[in-house]
């Protein structure tokens, strides 16, 4: 029977990613797994989890955009974003509905901004959260997110909770700041949830059909299956689609990931379907 084995899992509240994981290794009895998509401890919700050989997959996946439902508490002050190391709370007066909609609104399209100093991003080879926490000054460089659509879901003052569809590596957190500060006041989130990164729900960590998430399209090799699977050299005109790109071939019971340039390269071969 294969080790191999896609899908999604639900990440409680307050805990890392990593320990999460190894819960989850514990779960299965596997030794090879890994996830995609690092969540906050404070966060919680969809994380794609991959034994065996589909954790070399991650790359190739169909993971944007993600969706996210956050509660933003207007009034509070925290250097993390987030409630781990709220400072200061105070008590401002409700706003009107209307305006809540129309700041959230105006932050579609494309969003730049300082990613949040308590981050993953790498400062000088460590991470930015560990210098933070070290009381060290953190000098971040601005990025650029694409937000798709942003979606009031509730408004019970002080409290915003709202979805939002988001390209890859978009910090909720500093969407969230933005939307308080475009209000007038400071705010952080009491509450993030991932709902969904692409196509990839939770669904009770059901196991994936790989092929149905990959991002290179399918291609036919219109050779000996053999040569695949023994790795040999290929060339363009042995395929269905001979024009340079990414492409997923299906074979026996396998599948390659391989690249069509001046010659052809095997990005991934000989992985098993399950």
């Amino acid at each position: 029977m294969s080790s191999n084995r896609l899908f999604v899992a639900r990440k409680p509240m307050f805990i890392g990613s990593n320990k999460f994981l190894s819960q989850i290794k514990r779960k299965y009895g596997v030794k090879k797994a890994g996830f995609s998509g690092t969540l906050d401890p404070f966060a919680c919700g969809v994380l794609i989890i991959a034994f065996g050989q589909y954790t070399k997959l991650f790359r190739f996946l169909k993971k944007s955009p993600k969706t996210y439902r956050a509660t933003l508490w207007l009034g509070v002050s925290s250097p993390t974003l987030d409630i781990e190391k709220i400072n200061k709370i105070e008590n401002i007066p409700p706003f009107e509905k209307n305006l809540i909609y129309d700041v959230a609104s105006s932050f579609e399209g494309i969003f730049t901004y300082y990613p949040p100093k308590f981050s993953a991003k790498r400062v000088d080879g460590k991470r930015a959260y560990d210098l933070a926490r070290e009381g060290k000054s953190v000098e971040l460089s601005q990025i650029s997110s694409t937000i798709y659509s942003i979606k009031i879901i509730n408004y019970n003052h002080p409290f915003v909770t709202f979805e939002a569809t988001v390209s890859e590596g978009t910090y909720i957190r500093s969407l969230a700041e933005a939307i308080a500060k475009k209000l007038g006041c400071s705010g952080t989130l009491s509450y993030l949830e991932r709902i969904h990164e692409g196509s990839f729900v939770y669904e009770n960590e059901k196991p994936l059909n790989p092929l149905e998430y990959l991002q290179p399209p399918l291609n036919r090799y219109l050779g000996n299956p053999n040569d695949l699977i023994l790795g040999k050299k290929l060339s363009a005109n042995q395929f269905e689609i001979s024009k340079p790109g990414i492409y997923t071939v299906v074979f026996d019971k396998y599948f390659a990931i391989i690249e069509i340039k001046d010659s052809v390269y095997y990005l991934l071969n000989k992985v098993q379907l399950c």
